[in-house]
């Protein structure tokens, strides 16, 4: 089932249940793959890829506000943006630990045959298609600039 199917009907669902948390979190959802769709060059439908990258735009969002909250002292912003961060995060791909990246990550290395800290671009490369989805980029990227010291 697409991902904006299973949206449309998990909408559905989260207001017979008057889940209101669930319900900002699926619309918003919602919204961000329409608009992907509006987007120039986008298809009638969204490539999985693509609608990946929508959600982890949607949580690195949330998560960065979240934190904006936190640090105000606005606890009742920060309860409302984590919980559309949990509502998000349950339609992404399970995402590594850090043990399981750094394995991939090796394998890389080996395979691009890099040396040092220069290939980092090269490694990158291959890593972000890789773990797409799977890992923050961030979290990629410090791993790869460790492994490769």
């Amino acid at each position: 089932m697409a991902l904006e199917d299973r949206i449309n009907q998990d909408i559905k669902a989260a207001m017979l249940a008057k889940d209101q948390a669930k319900l900002r979190g699926l619309r918003a959802i919602k919204s961000a793959l329409l608009l992907a769709k509006t987007e120039k060059d986008a298809g009638e439908t969204l490539s999985e890829e693509t609608e990946i990258k929508v959600l982890q735009k949607l949580v690195k969002q949330r998560k960065e506000s979240a934190d904006i909250y936190s640090q105000q002292n606005r606890p009742d912003l920060y309860q409302i943006e984590k919980e559309e961060q949990e509502v998000i995060e349950t339609y992404l791909p399970k995402q590594l630990s850090k043990e399981e990246i750094a394995e991939q990550v090796k394998l890389m290395i080996t395979e691009t045959q890099a040396t040092g800290i220069k290939d980092m671009g090269k490694v990158m490369g291959q890593a972000n298609k890789v773990l797409a989805g799977k890992a923050d980029g961030k979290t990629i990227a410090a791993i790869v600039k460790e492994l490769l010291h």
